[in-house]
């Protein structure tokens, strides 16, 4: 996936995750009990999150409470204040810009009231007491033993790196040789498998297409799993010569033929597999699936504009809050070391989140700076597809609020088509989400949500076009 760092979005629901308290509670005056658990679904009009708040009273101290938000991985977050009017509740958030208040029942069951954050308002019924446990996800495609194919597990070296690389190969089944891929993770510390909301959408890519007849190999991230290196400095070009160093090691696999050894990359994977395609020794053929055609800033801004418009924020926020990172990019890009990159970005930061603290802020502008998103920031492959000689198919979803498939389909075909590329097939496929699932909204936060892993329709897209050009 690629990273979405939007900074400051706390929108319908998409609460920021891993934040320490942030206050000391108030006093408070309370009529009846509230000490306990609390849960209810908040309203809002797009993927509405479920959210848990605990309270803790004490005879002559404190009201004190905290949230928890299981969708967004949020644990513990403290209220900056909580307290108790007579037979209300009210819970006071700086940094979230949230006022939560609400009506006590009779029987002290039920907290009924509106959650207000940033301007906007949605109802909120809290119920005493915790949630039911949720169900194990579905998850239908995730392969069950016994397999018809082999599975080794591998290591190979990165040379330039210095470090060794953990992944799966699986062989069909039979003799060989055959023709081969290596999976390229998208953007943020991916297993082998590219586990995500208990999704496994590597593994139910590579059980297909070992089924067709193919070799498939893939690998932790550096630094992940069993792989070693180091993941937080690294920058897309130390994750191709990572791909790199997989598609060599593939070829030289018993049972892999050499010459018929390809790249199917993920978001970020699939414009490495792009790039691979220009530089020495290219793979046979690639896959992009939701790759990027655009430069990184151009990616980032459109990513913004598609998550705050499919959960329905209003035109004006939305477009105050481009302009802020726009601001902050421009900031980024002109300033090259950190410190004072920072000392700039935070005031802007503080402009559009009034109330959250500095720290914070501070801590928000220094992901912003890392390796990974600066080079990310400068990125362009036009270059690099203007020399991509090998067949390339780009696949992305109508519904992708990450790498837009418009912008970014026409880009790799503009590329391509400079490098006098003629097997080149660009596909929108309608419904389909960033990871390729048939979605709703096609937001985030719908992905665990969602049961099926891989759209089979996309698997067959692609297992056909490998089909075809894997025999020439």
């Amino acid at each position: 996936m690629i990273r979405m760092y939007l900074g400051w979005l706390v929108v319908c629901g998409a609460l920021l995750a891993g934040l320490a308290s942030l206050a000391t509670p108030a006093y408070a005056q309370q009529a009846r009990p509230l000490a306990g658990d609390w849960h209810g679904t908040l309203a809002t009009p797009a993927n509405p999150p479920q959210l848990i708040v605990h309270i803790a009273e004490q005879s002559a101290g404190p009201l004190a409470a905290a949230l928890d938000v299981p969708s967004q991985k949020v644990t513990g977050l403290a209220f900056s204040s909580a307290e108790m009017r007579q037979d209300s509740l009210i819970l006071l958030s700086d940094f979230l810009g949230v006022r939560y208040a609400a009506r006590l029942s009779a029987d002290g069951k039920q907290l009924t009231g509106r959650w207000k954050q940033n301007g906007e308002q949605w109802p909120l019924v809290l119920q005493r007491g915790l949630p039911a446990p949720p169900t194990p996800p579905v998850r239908p495609q995730d392969p069950v033993s016994p397999l018809p194919y082999r599975e080794q597990q591998v290591r190979f070296k990165n040379p330039d790196g210095g470090h060794e690389l953990a992944g799966t190969l699986t062989l069909p089944a039979g003799k060989g040789p055959f023709p081969a891929v290596v999976l390229i993770s998208g953007s943020g510390p991916q297993d082998r498998d590219e586990s995500l909301a208990g999704h496994h959408p590597f593994r139910v890519l590579a059980d297909y297409l070992t089924r067709r007849g193919f070799a498939v190999l893939r690998y932790d991230d550096r630094g992940v799993g069993q792989s070693g290196g180091t993941f937080a400095t690294a920058t897309t070009a130390d994750f191709l010569a990572d791909a790199q160093s997989a598609l060599a090691f593939l070829r030289t696999q018993t049972g892999v033929q050499p010459k018929r050894v390809g790249l199917i990359g993920h978001s970020e994977g699939g414009t490495i597999a792009l790039l691979a395609g220009a530089a020495p020794n290219p793979p046979a053929f690639i896959v992009s699936l939701a790759g990027m055609g655009v430069s990184g800033r151009e990616l980032l801004l459109r990513q913004q504009a598609d998550v705050l418009r499919a959960s329905g924020l209003d035109t004006a926020s939305a477009g105050r809050m481009r302009r802020t990172q726009q601001a902050l990019l421009t900031v980024i890009q002109t300033t090259p070391d950190n410190p004072p990159a920072i000392a700039r970005m935070v005031p802007l930061l503080k402009q559009a989140s009034p109330g959250v603290p500095e720290s914070t802020l501070t801590t928000m502008a220094a992901q912003m700076t890392s390796p990974w998103y600066r080079y990310f920031l400068g990125l362009n492959p036009a270059p690099a597809l203007a020399k991509v000689k090998a067949p390339v198919l780009a696949l992305n979803g109508t519904k992708d609020v990450q790498v837009a498939p418009g912008p970014n389909l026409e880009a790799i075909r503009s590329g391509l088509q400079a490098a006098g590329n003629r097997d080149v097939t660009i596909q929108q496929l309608d419904g389909l989400n960033h990871l390729f699932q048939t979605a709703t909204t096609g937001l985030p936060s719908e992905y665990g949500q969602i049961s099926e892993t891989f759209s089979p329709s996309a698997l067959q897209i692609i297992g056909n076009w490998l089909a075809t050009h894997a025999r020439r």
